[in-house]
Order: C-alpha cells, then structure tokens, then sequence
C-alpha cells in the first residue's frame, strides 16, 4: 500500500512549492468538503520504483482558536492523523520562529515520524544557521530547495527508507478475488449499495482489523466469481450486524483505487457530476484501473434531469467514455444485475492477452487504412506491435521517427485495438519506441 506523506508548516515556507515538486506538479486531487475554507491536497509521486501519497496542507497554528486558521489547524491534525510520515518545512531565509517550535512540540506529541526539511537553502548546505534548527528536537535538518530541485531526492530517500516498495502488479490469477473498490462523494450511497449487495447476496463477511485510515475487506462471492470488496465508506462491525457508515477519507480512497482491480465509480444523479468525481475519476485513469460508472438514485429524477446528466456526464468524464455506465437505485435494488456484468467485463478486458501476430496485423491494416501524417522530412514508420503489460493493458509499437506520431493518430489506433478485442472499462496505453537511426550523429 502506497506511503501517505503529510507536509505541514506555518504560512509561506514553501510547502506548496515542494508539493508540486514531489508531485511533479501533478495536479492535486482536492477534497471540497463542505464548508472547508482551506482544504488538504492530494497527489500521487513517485521516486525510482516507489510511488507515495502526497498531503499538503494550509498554514499550521496549532493553538489557534478561532476562524479560518483554527479550520486550518484542524485540516492539517487531520492530515497528520493520515500519514505514515509528516514532512515538517521550515524557511532558512527567515529563521527560527515561534511559531515553529509551536509545531514541533505539537509533531513530538504524535507518535510519527517527522522529518524537517530546511527550504530555501539553495547554496547554503553548510551553512551555520541550520544549526539552530536542531533546537526543534524534530531530528537533523534536511537542507532543500523545493523550487531549484535540491535536496529532494536525498530527503524523500530518508523518508521513505522505511517503506518497502510495492510490489509489481500482476494480473490476477485464476480462482482468485476480483478486488473491487467502491468509490465516490461522501452521501453518495456507497455505504447503501454496499449493504444491498451484503444482504441481497446473503454474505459471509468479516471486517480485517487496521489502521483507522485502512480501507475494510469485505469478501464476498457472487454466481461462482469471488471478489474482495475494498470499502471506502466505511464499514464498521455492530455486533453481528453489518453498519455502514457514511465516512469519507480521501486518502483511504486513493489507496482503495491503487489496490483495486476494477473500480465502481458511484455517482449522484440529483447532484450531477462535480468536481470531486472528476478528480477521483482522473485519478482512477492515471492510477490505470479498470472503472465502471454507476449513476445512483436514477429513480428520483425526471427525464429532463436524466438528459442533463448524461450530457454533464459526456462532458465532465470525457475521457472515461470507454467506461460501461449503469443507472440504478441501490435504495430499491434496481439495475444492479448489469452492474456486475460491467464490473466482470472491465476486468476481463484489463487482463486481456494479446498476441503479438494480431497485433501486428491490426496496426499494419490500421495504417494501410489511414497512414501517420508526415512530420517536415519524416513520416512515421509503425513496424510491428507487441503486449507489454496488464492491469492496464499496455500495447508497445516499434519503429522509426515514432516521435512524430500525433496524440489523434494514438487515439486512432486505440480504437482500432479496442474495437478488434472488445476492451471496455479498461484504460488502454500505447507506448512508441523508436529504433535508433545508426546516421543520425554522422555529418
């Protein structure tokens, strides 16, 4: 499971800056709670092969008590709560405050492991005025600068040394549970859908004990096919009786998705499509898990609503239109049975083998179909095609000056390959290598 890594810090010490740099200026997924004046940002980095969750968070005044800076304070507890390390930043420009020690006291107080990046340092590696951050008792300063790029890789290999690297993905072998996440807003009927489908399917289900922000494992079987439902609203025990709790952590849904095999993607109809489920479908496509969008509580909106939601839908998740969409009442237990078949063929089509002949064929009539555009004195030559992953399928198509393939001609290819094995609710990656032109460096 992917790190979460908290950064905390009072006002203008460049946390956002070492945000966008350990995110690779990703965009955020940004939690719009309700009534939240300064929200936590999340996004995704990666360093060599381990990837990690990245927090940031709003000025921090721990003994604040009022207003928008007491909302502040409390995100960022929050934030803290969540994380597995918490990146305290400092500014070496402007020197030991008050304000800082006030964070230290409060970091020494949770039982986490902090590590404290001195920015603005750009220069000044040993300069005598980081020896007074030792007064922190946080541990020893690490100099950064997050906006030249220095000292972050040394920093983020101290924090992480402590994490083992997730293991490489691999499909999921036969026989063995389909991991099924359930994610969207908070009241969007998760937590209803979930116990439908316990009840209706009379479930032998156990909740696995972890950490507070650990997404519960429900496993389940459904006409012979096990699956193991990752819970992101929160299932808790009462008694023998299953209750479901309407609970939304961000980063338990970002892990959720990244541990899933397919991903439902519950929507609100009376609500449309906000900018909360663009985020999180955004990030189920760049995490690469297979989706299935479920549109919920179908039965309480009219047919004009109805046309206005498939056009916010068709706008808004553009870019899931390969996702199969269900409408349904998990209320009233309608529209579920093509639930479960979208959910087997997104998964289906996210373990698909491909062979390299066919592969091959298919590009080599693509292109006899409708050539690459010529780039200046290049135009592109696509050679053969092969399979380089799973989970999401990856196809890899060598030739020469692939460079100059456009992002339309990708797409076009896309469709051709998807048409040809039926992929749906699968991401689909084409990657383009290039042979190298033995002349290029001759004069």
């Amino acid at each position: 499971m992917k790190p979460v890594i908290a950064i905390v810090g009072r006002p203008n010490v460049g946390k956002s800056t070492l945000f966008n740099r350990m995110t690779k200026s990703r965009d955020a997924i940004v939690a719009d709670f309700a009534g939240l004046t300064r929200d936590r940002h999340y996004g995704d980095g990666r360093l060599g092969d381990r990837e990690f969750i990245v927090v940031d968070t709003g000025g921090f005044e721990p003994d604040s008590t009022s207003g928008i800076v007491k909302e502040m304070a409390r995100q960022t507890r929050q934030a803290v709560a969540e994380a597995d390390a918490v990146i305290f930043v400092v500014d070496i420009r402007s020197g030991l405050s008050g304000q800082d020690a006030d964070i230290a006291r409060y970091l020494r107080s949770v039982s986490k492991k902090v590590f404290l990046a001195v920015n603005k340092a750009e220069g000044m590696v040993d300069s005598p005025l980081l020896g007074e951050f030792h007064e922190l008792g946080i541990g020893e300063p690490h100099p950064v600068s997050a906006a030249h790029g220095q000292g972050i890789r040394s920093l983020l290999d101290a924090v992480l040394a402590g994490f083992e690297p997730d293991a490489e993905i691999e499909p999921t072998p036969d026989g063995a549970p389909i991991k099924l996440a359930v994610a969207g807003r908070p009241n969007v009927g998760k937590s209803t859908l979930i116990n439908t489908w316990l009840g209706e399917e009379r479930l032998i289900a156990f909740d696995q004990p972890g950490t507070t922000r650990d997404a519960i494992s429900v496993p389940f079987e459904r006409n012979g096919q096990k699956f193991e439902l990752i819970d992101t609203a929160g299932l808790r025990r009462k008694g023998k009786v299953f209750e479901a709790v309407e609970k939304f952590s961000v980063v338990k849904t970002l892990q959720a998705i990244a541990d899933a095999d397919v991903v439902l993607l519950l929507l609100d109809a009376t609500q449309g499509v906000t900018d909360q489920d663009a985020h999180i479908a955004g990030y189920i496509l760049e995490s690469g898990r297979a989706v299935v969008l479920a549109v919920n509580k179908w039965d309480a909106v009219d047919a004009y609503q109805r046309e206005m939601l498939q056009r916010s839908i068709e706008q808004r998740l553009a870019f899931l239109k390969f996702a199969p969409l269900a409408h349904i009442s998990a209320l009233k237990r309608q529209g579920l049975a093509p639930v479960w078949k979208a959910i087997a063929d997104a998964h289906a089509s996210a373990v698909k083998k491909m062979s390299t002949p066919v592969l091959t064929r298919l590009l080599q009539e693509a292109v006899e179909h409708q050539a690459p555009k010529r780039a200046g004195a290049f135009r592109p030559k696509l050679r053969y095609a092969h399979q380089g992953g799973m989970r999401p399928p990856l196809i890899v198509i060598h030739g020469n000056s692939l460079e100059h393939v456009t992002d339309v001609y990708k797409r076009y290819l896309e469709g051709r390959f998807r048409a040809h094995f039926k992929l749906v609710g699968t991401p689909l990656r084409i990657e383009m290598r290039s042979s190298k032109n033995p002349f290029k460096e001759r004069g």
